[in-house]
């Protein structure tokens, strides 16, 4: 099968899982027919599922990431204060580095709503359907929601990224208080030791706990930072941190922040 085949091919295979897709049309239309199959991605549970499909899957999403374009790290360059600290903005997805954090909920099983714009939802689409079984077999075993403040592995499996490290942030709603503080500073400092055990060698982190967890944007970029900083402090950590941002504003934030 060529690439639009495999697309057109999974489309139909996970149309067939379940009895009420089965007579949903494929569309013609390239760019439909991607959305549809994110979606049917974005919805599956994470359940069994055939060796053959996820394999097929997995030669689609890596040439769908690699057509989208990747950012090596060794191509960027450090803020001018310390070689251990980028600010990159653009797709984390994109990114081969280490590891990328993933914002997660507390269910650790990504975003269920179809075609969400959430960066856990564009995480997992990209990533595959392996990522959530994987998370899935975490959580069972685990037994319990992922406390906030904590980080988990897994790997990257189609992304450019060796590993993804997912946190939950708090979720702000009303006034910002010292816990809602610690807990951010507590993703941080759990995603650099997670890393580091796992003798990783560089990370990207996302703007946690902003957008739709209502984190102030400026307060959450200053604590990011100030745990980054504090973690070498006391570590002297040789590991390298970007700080990705996509949004214009958060660019400001940390270019203050960091460099001017």
């Amino acid at each position: 099968m060529n690439h639009d085949e495999q697309r057109v091919w999974l489309i139909q295979q996970l149309l067939d899982e379940k009895p009420e897709y089965r007579d949903y049309r494929i569309p013609e239309d390239t760019q439909e027919q991607k959305n549809l199959l994110r979606a049917l991605m974005n919805v599956r549970m994470p359940e069994p599922i055939n060796e053959e499909i996820l394999q097929a899957q997995d030669e689609y999403l890596t040439e769908e990431n690699r057509r989208a374009g990747v950012t090596d790290l060794k191509d960027l360059q450090p803020i001018p204060s310390d070689s251990r600290i980028y600010l990159w903005q653009g797709d984390m997805t994109t990114l081969r580095v280490d590891a990328i954090t993933n914002p997660a909920n507390s269910g650790m099983l990504g975003c269920f709503l179809p075609l969400h714009s959430c960066a856990d939802n564009i995480i997992g689409s990209k990533a595959g359907i392996r990522l959530r079984l994987r998370c899935n077999d975490i959580m069972c075993a685990q037994g319990h929601e992922e406390p906030t403040g904590q980080a988990k592995i897994t790997p990257g499996y189609n992304l450019p990224c060796k590993y993804i490290l997912h946190t939950v942030g708090p979720i702000v709603e009303g006034r910002l208080t010292q816990e809602h503080e610690r807990l951010l500073a507590s993703c941080y400092r759990s995603c650099l030791e997670l890393a580091e055990e796992n003798q990783l060698e560089s990370i990207a982190f996302c703007c946690i706990s902003t957008g739709v967890f209502m984190f102030p944007n400026q307060r959450a970029a200053e604590i990011a930072v100030e745990t980054v900083k504090r973690y070498y402090r006391e570590t002297d950590s040789q590991i390298k941190t970007v700080f990705n941002v996509y949004k214009d504003l958060d660019w400001e934030i940390y270019r203050r922040l960091l460099i001017a």
